[in-house]
């Protein structure tokens, strides 16, 4: 997994630097340029290329490598590099903390010195073992059933075991900076999973912080000091409420406190971590202790029993109905819980009068075989009273009321999935080893080996503090999860040995550490990915203190933490945080499949015992307990998620992190376009596939950007477009050039949202250039299969004098590799996307079948949102002897087969006379072109040229006859054009054979072939212009240029004067081959 790795240089290296001309504070500066704007990481360090500050003595001390000379600019010698990498270390990354002064001078960086126990072993000891052992694992016990409970431990404990295996394999496939899990996944899947998955993890460190709290609070208020609650019980059953809002009140307090002693020092924080550590060791020795205890010596905590009911002794002290004193019967207290008074004759309870009151030991011990009763499972609903099976009970009238019984009853519904969720944070934690990279010295062994004995240690103490819970306590006292029954002592705490107060100090002060733990890691792993820049409105998290403290994020994380602690009840918000940490092991998981499957050259872990199909498991079983614990919390989580991931996808920043999703997607891409190979698709599946042209100015930006606003309402983000253009020149002189242009275009396509590829060719010739790129855009079956360009508007005064001739030769190109072509002719009155047209039409005029292309252009555009309230007509032209009716039902039937939507109309063109001005306008375009040729014309003339045939071809359609307008023309012309200078110039020069070639000119006759093409576009151009001259857009089919290459120009003039009058026009030329249809 490519890592970015930052190297900073030890003191002992300023003295060499300052020789070599740069003092170490420049190099500071310079370390701060390199970063990436917004980033927060520095980039890849150079000790291989670019390597600036080898002193040029160095490069060039021997004569050995004059061959490679001018590479030592860019590329040092091995020998020197390895002396740099050698004097440089590698440090965490992702927050600064400690490690610049005031000043900003960089300290002297110590080696790292933890190993695998202290660096990787204990940390993640402490931070999985925590409040649910303590407070929760007995109850979960009593509740599932010795062998349920161990289902739910060893899926949680494999879960993490495999998470642990693929995170070793990732963490040791290069440098791991400080962030842990988010980086591994972000340098593995990309920012976009990086930054859903981190953030996913930050909200569960977050929550986590709030369950340690409440669990603080609830050994407080439960166990330590019952009597502190600020809201007292007044009427029976509101023992829960008044609870939970004392857990309010004091968890905010709290959260309030752990904030201030987060901000005013992390140091504290790390140094108080060895004590939380040792109380927790302590604790769980505690409780071994007491189970060998239990097998020669069981504790005494008697429960009391009502029928097979338990009840709770807060209330009484004797477990009896009377007492026997002096030949005296009295009553006792708990006689007058359940009848109306003390005397014997009082009424009583129904159930209370029926059954007898007995006294069983809740510690029976080890030896007592009490083990094959708490095998099964025993779930109750919310408010159920907790019974002992096999316990003699005799049934009373369920009329009586039983809440201010003094019974034990159960708080929630419980079921196995809801256990599942409340555990799985148990074993959460399995990360700090790689969160502490950087401190380790060598954290490529440290990382797996401490973590995976971890996790091995820890499984075995749940796994064994359950059978030992099962074989040493009664079922009851496992269920009663407040310990009520026993004075209101903590459940686990009676089993401990010298005294319960062993385990409810020592879990006090543990939940208490992991509560600081989460309030000082969540906030660095929020200013980590808020540094990455890759989420823009969380960026103002990445600022803190002077020193590199998360002030801002801190305040979020206690923001989000509060919202736990309100929420108040640990069994509400243990589900939470573990789809959270499910969702980031998942990805942990997908990221070393990925990586594995794609063989990628970089990945190359120093672990070895990993397999993709371990990781594929581990990322299965991560979600199958999500969905397990709670369905509705899993898709809230994936759905928190995906947002984030299309958020970063639309508006974030782009990284390049060498990450498996790309490789994935380039394999991916590989194998469609392999299978695209295979033919050509089908014609329901076609589209047009855009080749844009586009034209560049001297400052390489585009001409017509209106070209690729136009673009993207045909294409509307679909299928492929590629946008070309061609720079006249060499090459290898044009390579800054080529860069500054495709820059350009690919911002414009970026304002414009055209969504595709850019590709600039230089040629030596405009002509060429176009040609390669027809030839050879795109990639296998990717290749485009339509060309748009825009119309050469200026295609009789351009400087280049053979533009028409590539605008020609284009239209033939596209028709020799059957291609469509679209020319927009007008472009820049064609609208922004931003603009919107409430009404007008798209006209089509079909009059010859090009395959469909005519009838699906309009439809594609109509989806965007420009052209979307534009109605579509279809108008096709009669001739003499067709049936126009006919013809409209026919065309009408056609358009619902195709199930498009338009009006349709047939118009008829009767054949007639060819008029005098369609004479008249072949003749000037034939002698203009004609005395362009004969007369050789310099640039500024021929413009002149140009402008007076234009002129004069205006005026004539008032003129009577063909014949006057040609002999006025004559001296006209040749006043104008010849100048004194040029006729001097001139008149010694083949003087004889230039007169006749003019009276040449002057007196010839237009081609008749020329006559009735000019004849077809004027009348053609009449009837458009009737009908459609107020459309918003004209399709109109493109006729083809002639066989004969010699009239090309003429060719020109007749698209000129077909289109004229119109604001809008796309002309179609069919690819040859049928791209829409009448078939499902």
């Amino acid at each position: 997994m490519p890592t970015s790795f930052t190297v900073v240089p030890v003191e002992a290296q300023g003295e060499e630097r300052q020789r070599d001309g740069q003092l170490p504070e420049e190099e500071d500066e310079g370390n701060e340029r390199d970063r990436g704007a917004g980033d927060g990481i520095a980039r890849e360090s150079s000790p291989f290329i670019n390597c600036a500050e080898l002193g040029s003595e160095n490069i060039y001390e021997g004569k050995n490598m004059a061959l490679f000379e001018e590479e030592m600019d860019s590329n040092p010698m091995v020998s020197s590099l390895l002396n740099k990498l050698a004097n440089y270390t590698n440090l965490t990354q992702g927050v600064v903390e400690h490690e610049a002064d005031e000043d900003s001078k960089r300290k002297e960086v110590k080696g790292p010195r933890m190993g695998t126990f202290i660096g990787v072993y204990l940390p993640c000891l402490q931070n999985i073992l925590g409040v649910i052992l303590f407070l929760r694992l007995t109850w979960i016990v009593g509740t599932a059933g010795v062998l349920e409970s161990f289902i739910i431990v060893f899926m949680c404990c494999a879960c993490t075991m495999l998470t642990a295996i693929s995170m070793s394999a990732i963490a040791t496939n290069g440098v791991v900076p400080a962030g842990g899990s988010y980086y591994m996944i972000s340098r593995s899947l990309g920012p976009e999973f990086g930054g859903a998955v981190g953030l996913c993890f930050y909200l569960g460190t977050t929550f986590a912080g709030a369950m340690y709290i409440l669990g603080t609070i609830e050994i407080l208020l439960t166990y330590i000091s019952p009597s502190a609650g600020i809201f007292k019980v007044a009427d029976v059953g509101e023992e829960t409420e008044a609870m939970l809002n004392n857990m309010r009140v004091y968890g905010t307090c709290i959260v309030i406190l752990m904030a201030i002693v987060v901000f005013v020092g992390v140091k504290y924080v790390n140094k108080l971590a060895l004590v939380f550590l040792a109380c927790v060791i302590l604790s769980i020795i505690a409780i071994y202790a007491g189970v060998i205890k239990t097998a020669f010596d069981p504790p005494d905590f008697p429960i009391c029993l009502l029928g097979n009911r338990t009840l709770s002794k807060r209330s009484f002290d004797v477990c009896a109905k009377f007492t026997e004193s002096n030949n005296e019967t009295k009553t006792t207290p708990l006689w007058r819980l359940f009848c109306d008074s003390s005397l014997l004759n009082a009424t009583c309870d129904d159930y209370f009068s029926l059954n007898n009151v007995t006294e069983i030991q809740g510690i029976p011990g080890i030896m007592s075989g009490v083990l094959t009763d708490n095998l099964w499972s025993a779930y109750s609903e919310k408010g159920s009273i907790i019974e002992k099976k096999d316990q003699p009970s005799v049934a009373g009238s369920e009329e009586s009321k039983m809440g201010g019984l003094p019974y034990v009853f159960t708080d929630i519904m419980t079921y196995f999935t809801m256990l599942v969720g409340i555990y799985f944070p148990s074993v959460t934690g399995i990360m700090a080893g790689s969160n502490r990279s950087g401190d380790l010295k060598d954290a490529q062994k440290s990382i797996p080996t401490g973590t995976i004995l971890a996790i091995s240690t820890t499984s075995f103490i749940y796994l064994s503090c359950i059978v030992l819970f099962g074989a040493c306590i009664e079922g009851v006292i496992l269920r009663d999860k407040f310990g009520e029954a026993v004075n209101g002592n903590l459940v686990v705490g009676t089993l401990a040995w010298p005294s319960p107060w062993v385990i409810v100090i020592g879990s006090f002060f543990s939940t208490c550490g992991a509560g600081l733990q989460s309030l000082t890691g969540a906030p660095r792993l929020l200013q980590a990915i808020a540094r990455d820049g890759i989420v823009p409105f969380i960026q103002i998290f990445g600022h803190g203190k002077a020193n590199g403290e998360p002030t801002w994020a801190l305040l979020l994380t206690v923001g989000i933490c509060e919202i736990g602690i309100l929420i108040a009840s640990l069994d509400s918000v243990a589900p939470i945080l573990s789809m959270f940490f499910l969702m980031c092991y998942m990805f942990v998981n997908l990221a070393c499949a990925v990586q594995t499957l794609l063989r990628t050259p970089n990945w190359r872990p120093r672990f070895k015992y990993y397999h993709w199909t371990l990781s594929f498991l581990g990322m299965s079983l991560c979600l199958a307990l999500m969905f397990i614990c709670s369905w509705y919390y899993a898709l809230i989580a994936m759905l928190i998620a995906g947002c984030i991931y299309k958020y970063i996808e639309y508006r974030g920043a782009e990284k390049e992190w060498g990450d498996g999703i790309r490789g994935l997607s380039l394999n991916a891409a590989r194998y469609a376009l392999l299978r695209v190979e295979d033919g050509p698709p089908h014609t329901k599946n076609w589209r047009p596939q855009l080749l844009v042209l586009l034209n560049l100015d001297n400052e390489q930006l585009v001409k017509h950007p209106r070209l690729l606003s136009f673009t993207s309402q045909l294409k509307a983000g679909k299928g492929l477009t590629i946008v070309g253009s061609v720079l006249q020149g060499i090459y290898l002189d044009k390579c800054t050039e080529t860069q500054k242009a495709e820059e350009n275009v690919k911002a414009l396509m970026g304002v414009e949202k055209t969504k595709g590829f850019c590709q600039i060719v230089v040629s030596p010739n405009f002509r060429d250039g176009i040609s390669y790129l027809i030839q050879s855009a795109g990639l296998g079956g990717m290749k485009h299969n339509t060309v748009l360009m825009a119309w050469p508007q200026s295609w009789k005064q351009t400087e280049n004098r053979f533009s028409w001739k590539n605008f020609v030769d284009t239209v033939r190109e596209t028709t020799a590799a059957q291609q469509a072509l679209l020319v927009a002719k007008n472009i820049d009155l064609f609208p922004t996307n931003q603009e919107r047209f409430t009404e007008g039409n798209i006209d089509v005029w079909w009059i010859v079948h090009d395959g469909g292309m005519l009838m699906l252009l309009p439809f594609l555009l109509r989806q965007h949102k420009v052209w979307r309230k534009c109605k579509m007509r279809i108008f096709t032209v009669a001739q003499m002897d067709d049936n126009s009716i006919q013809m409209k039902k026919d065309l009408q039937m056609f358009l619902y087969h195709l199930r498009l939507n338009a009006q349709v109309e047939v118009v008829e063109m009767f054949e007639n006379d060819i008029s005098a001005f369609t004479y008249e306008k072949t003749l000037m375009m034939e002698q203009r072109s004609q005395m362009l040729k004969q007369m050789q014309l310099s640039k500024n003339e021929r413009e002149r040229e140009a402008q007076l045939i234009h002129d004069k071809n205006t005026a004539s359609r008032s003129a009577p006859a063909v014949e006057a307008s040609v002999a006025a023309a004559v001296p006209e012309k040749v006043q104008m054009t010849w100048t004194k200078e040029k006729f001097v110039a001139e008149k010694h020069k083949n003087k004889d054979s230039n007169v006749s070639g003019f009276k040449d000119i002057f007196n010839m006759k237009p081609n008749q072939s020329n006559v009735r093409r000019m004849h077809t576009a004027v009348k053609l151009n009449g009837v458009v212009l009737n009908k459609s001259q107020h459309a918003q857009l004209v399709l109109l089919n493109m006729p083809g240029p002639p066989k004969n290459r010699k009239g090309d120009e003429n060719y020109m003039e007749f698209l000129e004067v077909l289109t004229e009058g119109l604001d809008r026009v796309l002309l179609v030329r069919g690819s040859g081959r049928e791209v829409i249809t009448i078939y499902s």
